[in-house]
């Protein structure tokens, strides 16, 4: 199933919301993956390897402009996110460095925390405590690369990182607290292993309160117990989708789109009818401001299909694959429903 993934190719770009987009540089790697040439692994004891934690300032704390009262509320959260972040490193490598990325590169850290740890992880700091490794992330060249092994290996480099920072953060970190593990593109391929890995038909299983596995293909079969979560504030299970615009199928669609099980992120359902836009809480849109009532969607055999959203110049939008906003199109919805599964968890399992 992984393989399969990783022959979808998607256009990963920065989270914003607007008619002029302007996608990353694009870099194909052509030589060989070579072990003795690759950055130096992270210590996650020190916080300079972490792109987000609750004891530390960073962009996950950052609070969008609205009138809701948004706050951060980390410091008294009961509950853990796991967030990792999507391929940002896309452009030609600027260091001896090719297939995977150091984490003391400073200029790509900044195009992180700009945009996929501000942009997507702050949409949990309403109820959770945010923990985001930085880890030697993969190049975009893995989707395109014919060089099969090369992409194989970068990616093991790169899940050897998020499983590391995974087992420290429960070792130091989790204090047996409930945990939501999320990410995006490439953190949702790293997201599937990590539950594979630690918790489906595991006693940690018991702890996981929510999977946001956003962005890639994702269906029932990849795991023995955890599966697609059914309705708004349901936990134990999984919830994806892969944001289209209405009729369109990109042309990797038979890759594993097309097998793919869709939770509609405003009705929390596997709706095949348009949502209205009344019933959507809010995009995160430019200058970090919350716009609500813009957005209507459905699901339509493994893709999110979405209308023009409703913003000034709409009839000029022409975008065809919105996976780079996937979160920020449904920010406030994945917000709220945030809390009603972390109320639910909590009721259910007598935490106080």
């Amino acid at each position: 199933m992984i393989r399969l993934i990783f022959s979808v190719i998607f256009a990963f770009s920065l989270p914003l919301l607007t008619g002029s987009l302007t996608a990353q540089n694009k870099f194909l790697i052509i030589n060989e993956f070579d072990i003795k040439n690759t950055p130096e692994k992270p210590n996650y004891a020190e916080n300079q390897c972490w792109a987000a934690l609750p004891t530390m300032k960073d962009m996950a704390d950052e609070i969008p402009k609205s009138k809701l009262g948004l706050k951060d509320n980390q410091t008294e959260a009961i509950a853990d996110v796991f967030f990792i972040y999507p391929t940002i490193y896309t452009f030609k490598p600027e260091n001896q460095y090719t297939w995977n990325a150091s984490i003391d590169d400073f200029e790509l850290n900044k195009k992180i925390d700009n945009s996929t740890i501000k942009n997507q992880a702050s949409v949990f700091n309403g109820s959770c405590k945010i923990y985001a490794p930085r880890y030697r992330q993969a190049h975009y060249s893995v989707f395109l690369t014919s060089d099969s092994l090369s992409a194989k290996q970068a990616m093991e480099l790169a899940y050897a990182d998020v499983k590391a920072a995974f087992e420290y953060y429960l070792k130091h970190y989790n204090q047996g607290r409930p945990i939501i593990i999320a990410g995006h593109s490439q953190g949702t391929l790293h997201a599937v292993r990590i539950l594979n890995d630690f918790f489906d038909n595991k006693p940690l299983q018991a702890k996981l309160i929510s999977a946001y596995l956003i962005g890639m293909p994702i269906n029932d079969g990849m795991f023995s117990k955890i599966k697609l979560a059914e309705g708004a504030g349901a936990i134990g299970g999984y919830i994806s989708w892969n944001t289209f615009a209405n009729n369109f199928y990109p042309d990797y669609y038979q890759n594993g789109l097309h097998k793919s099980q869709v939770i509609h992120p405003i009705t929390w359902t596997s709706d095949v009818n348009f949502s209205e836009y009344k019933q959507h809480k809010g995009t995160l849109g430019p200058k970090f401001k919350i716009l609500p009532n813009i957005v209507s969607a459905r699901s339509h055999v493994g893709l999110l299909w979405i209308r023009k959203p409703k913003v000034f110049g709409k009839a000029f939008l022409k975008t065809k694959i919105w996976h780079f906003a996937d979160y920020n199109l449904f920010w406030m919805d994945i917000r709220e429903n945030l809390t009603l599964q972390i109320h639910k968890f909590i009721n259910l399992n007598g935490i106080k």
